[in-house]
């Protein structure tokens, strides 16, 4: 991609990750910090991979020309998510709806920071229509630890929904929270909407897919689902 851009002269957007921060030693994170990543680690093929993303962009950048754009995501949510990809979000929203337990992974202490998908959109646009490379910070800085959210979630489908605990995961960060004073003053950005008020959109559409007409989809809907879908489709999903 970046080589096409070179050669049409197109204006090159990477959308990269928070996870570049890896488990950080900073916080809040700002675009200066290089991060705090284990290169042979399970998650090490997703941190590794955009920080070497951003690596090739800035490369195309400095020595031929390409005019880049680099956003690093932090985690977002909104209508259209895949129920089953097992993001924190989703998977909480999916069990509650289920009135199965939602999953919290250790002692649910680790802290996420959560924007709304239309805040992100705009975030990406005013980086497009600017004249800074980046990297931006494009995240909500407010921050909820994981038993936190699992509580908005309660509130927002079902007070009586629980909890099961489970080990945790190798390399899991401990905390994230994005700075985005450098979007803030070179963007004019910064997100509108709370988790309280966006999470509500996002339920709503999860309801009406695994609650159809009051009939309720099977659990396993839509791993059934990926599995009948022919393999070229699946790309375009």
């Amino acid at each position: 991609m970046l080589g096409l851009a070179k050669r049409i002269g197109a204006k090159f957007l990477l959308t990269s990750t928070s996870e570049v921060y890896g488990d950080p030693l900073e916080h809040p994170q700002k675009e200066t910090y290089w991060g705090h990543v284990n290169p042979i680690g399970v998650r090490s093929c997703y941190d590794e991979g955009k920080r070497t993303a951003e690596t090739l962009t800035m490369d195309y950048h400095r020595g031929a020309g390409v005019e880049v754009r680099i956003a690093r995501i932090f985690n977002t949510y909104g209508p259209r998510m895949c129920l089953d990809d097992g993001r924190v979000v989703s998977n909480f929203v999916s069990q509650a709806i289920r009135k199965q337990p939602m999953s919290v992974y250790g002692d649910g202490k680790q802290t996420r920071s959560f924007q709304y998908v239309s805040d992100l959109v705009d975030g990406l646009v005013a980086l497009m229509e600017g004249e800074h490379v980046g990297p931006f910070n494009l995240g909500n800085p407010g921050e909820f630890t994981m038993l936190e959210l699992a509580e908005v979630v309660k509130e927002t489908i079902d007070p009586s929904a629980t909890i099961e605990f489970k080990p945790n995961t190798d390399d899991d960060p401990h905390k994230r929270k994005p700075d985005i004073s450098k979007a803030k003053e070179l963007l004019n950005w910064e997100p509108k909407i709370s988790l309280r008020e966006g999470l509500p959109l996002m339920v709503k559409e999860a309801q009406s897919l695994l609650h159809p007409q009051g009939r309720r989809i099977p659990d396993d809907f839509f791993s059934i689902q990926e599995a009948y879908v022919p393999k070229a489709s699946q790309h375009s999903f």
